[in-house]
């Protein structure tokens, strides 16, 4: 579904583009000389616009309001590098098919479609930092604005090989398709960058446990089978930053403390322990059992292995844990793990942590 909506909104994009550079060239008279250098910009900035808000709406689909909110930032980027990427390519066109130069027509057509999906590229690239948590990784950032630049522009460079090659295949255009000859090569530019952005814009499936609300009242039976647990003398609750690290809008976060809103990035291999003891734990909250539970991750799967002893500490998405045997976690759900005291009796208070592994929705 989703490679659909890509491509469908990269088509639809494009002719859109075609379109309103057809109303300024035919209905206003603009640059009639020069149609590239009106065509081009307005290619570009729909092409932009178009992948920009899809990725943004996909991104966040269950809210809308939010979606265009959050859209402000990115189509000025995207307004800003359309219209000097269609102009350069635009008047490069125009320089390069003077007679002086004449530089033939699939060579001009290819540089000015590769500026314009390059341009595509780096507008989807830096838009992604105002709508997704992950961009506060500069690294992470870097990666997804390298590999949108060359996508873009490789799809753009296939685009216009693809289309020579129609051309050459049928001679030269059938009368009948001149009038349409731009529209299908836009066309196929829309497609192609539709369906990479599809691929190189997927769902991350970097696991996190989101820390939601914590020490919250709620009455709970007490349990006196619960085994005492040892005198841990601890203030808050805190991460192993030489192993986790939180997933935040920028990279200086240094303190370990869990805070409410805040995403663990879990590694993708390993077994990362959850209790309350400082030493050999990876996720420390105190009044916890001194090891509650494990989580194991690996080949993008994570299994929560509870600590037999304390199995009536845990809860998966409001169900009490009956034994110690492994429960794969899904995206979205819900871990209760509640305090209980040094006398072995269930206290009131709770952490809860949401678990994802992809980033589908990441200012939910």
């Amino acid at each position: 579904m989703r490679i659909y909506l890509y491509i469908l909104a990269g088509i639809t994009s494009a002719l859109i583009g075609w379109n309103i550079g057809q109303f300024f060239l035919t209905d206003l008279g603009l640059f009639t000389q020069f149609p590239e250098i009106t065509l081009f910009p307005c290619i570009a900035i729909s092409l932009a616009f178009g992948m920009v808000m899809n990725e943004i709406f996909i991104s966040n689909p269950t809210r809308p309001k939010r979606s265009f909110k959050t859209a402000q930032k990115p189509l000025l980027i995207a307004l800003g590098l359309g219209i000097l990427s269609g102009l350069i390519a635009g008047i490069m066109s125009q320089i390069l098919f003077l007679p002086i130069i004449r530089v033939p027509t699939p060579i001009v057509r290819t540089l000015g479609w590769l500026l314009i999906g390059s341009s595509v590229g780096i507008a989807e690239g830096l838009s992604w930092r105002w709508y997704s948590m992950e961009a506060g990784s500069k690294k992470r950032f870097q990666q997804r604005l390298k590999t949108s630049i060359m996508a873009a522009s490789g799809a753009s460079f296939a685009a216009a090989i693809i289309f020579e090659i129609i051309r050459l295949m049928l001679g030269t255009m059938p009368a009948e398709f001149k009038g349409i000859e731009d529209p299908i090569g836009f066309g196929i530019l829309g497609l192609l960058l539709g369906g990479v952005f599809s691929l190189t814009n997927s769902p991350s499936y970097i696991a996190a446990l989101r820390a939601g609300t914590g020490f919250e009242y709620r009455e709970i039976k007490e349990d006196k089978k619960l085994p005492s647990l040892p005198n841990i003398n601890q203030s808050h609750s805190f991460i192993d930053k030489s192993v986790l690290s939180f997933v935040t809008e920028n990279d200086n976060i240094k303190d370990d403390q869990i805070e409410e809103g805040l995403s663990i990035q879990l590694p993708a291999t390993g077994t990362i322990r959850i209790g309350s003891t400082i030493k050999d734990t990876h996720i420390s909250i105190p009044g916890l059992p001194f090891h509650l539970a494990d989580i194991k991750l690996e080949n993008r799967t994570a299994i929560l292995m509870p600590n037999v002893r304390f199995i009536k500490a845990i809860e998966v998405n409001g169900n009490k844990v009956k034994s110690g045997r492994g429960i794969p976690l899904k995206h979205n759900y819900v871990l209760t793990f509640y305090q209980i005291k040094k006398d072995g009796i269930n206290e009131e208070n709770y952490y809860r942590f949401v678990y994802y592994n992809r980033f589908l929705d990441p200012q939910a």
